[in-house]
């Protein structure tokens, strides 16, 4: 399918969900190029958002923005979840194939990209009385994408209720099991440099 196409489909994926996470799976409507492209511009609306709030409604200091964090963050969270999700989906006789959910998921980032980027125009012509839609729009992206999430994994799994619930709890679980074990595994690699650049140090000035 064309990217272009694959891209717009998001539109329709957003609003029906249902046939929109079907198609997206048996009949090809979307693709990888695109799903990453949503989350990059997902990446790319969060730190415009940092960063071009009105002063109204921008609780983060410029001065301490890092633009790096912000990629490293959005593409861990996605990386973890799809690894995780699909490493929990192949215990749990799940449908969908590492591409199927790498799709999804990056759909489902597009209300967060579709909401919050026009809240940042937004936010500068609105007054400190109606924050409250803006913060309330906000929730609702979040929310949005959450729901598109979970639905997304319910049908590229062909799961029941139940059984998707019980596949983000442990996906969850799943993703900080894979943190904790990368952080260990960066610790040990790191106390081994360590530990040889001080051997060669003493064998160096004997």
């Amino acid at each position: 399918m064309l990217y272009g196409k694959s891209l717009k489909y998001i539109f329709h994926l957003i609003f029906h969900p249902f046939d929109g996470f079907w198609d997206l799976k048996f009949e090809k409507r979307g693709s990888l190029g695109a799903s990453l492209t949503i989350v990059i511009l997902t990446i790319i609306t969060l730190s415009i958002e940092k960063q071009g709030t009105g002063f109204l409604y921008n609780m983060n200091r410029l001065s301490e923005l890092n633009i790096v964090v912000d990629i490293l963050t959005i593409v861990l969270l996605y990386v973890l979840w799809c690894t995780a999700n699909w490493c929990t989906t192949s215990l749990m006789e799940g449908k969908g194939r590492m591409i199927d959910i790498l799709i999804a998921v990056g759909y489902s980032f597009a209300p967060i990209v579709l909401v919050r980027l026009p809240l940042v125009a937004v936010s500068h012509v609105i007054t400190s009385n109606e924050g409250s839609f803006y913060l309330v729009f906000k929730t609702i992206s979040v929310m949005w994408a959450l729901l598109l999430l979970f639905l997304g994994t319910m049908i590229t799994h062909q799961y029941s209720v139940k059984k998707t619930i019980a596949t983000c709890i442990i996906t969850v679980i799943g993703m900080g099991i894979i943190m904790f074990i990368g952080l260990l595994f960066f610790n040990v690699i790191g106390r081994m440099i360590t530990f040889v650049a001080t051997i060669y140090k003493e064998l160096r000035f004997r």
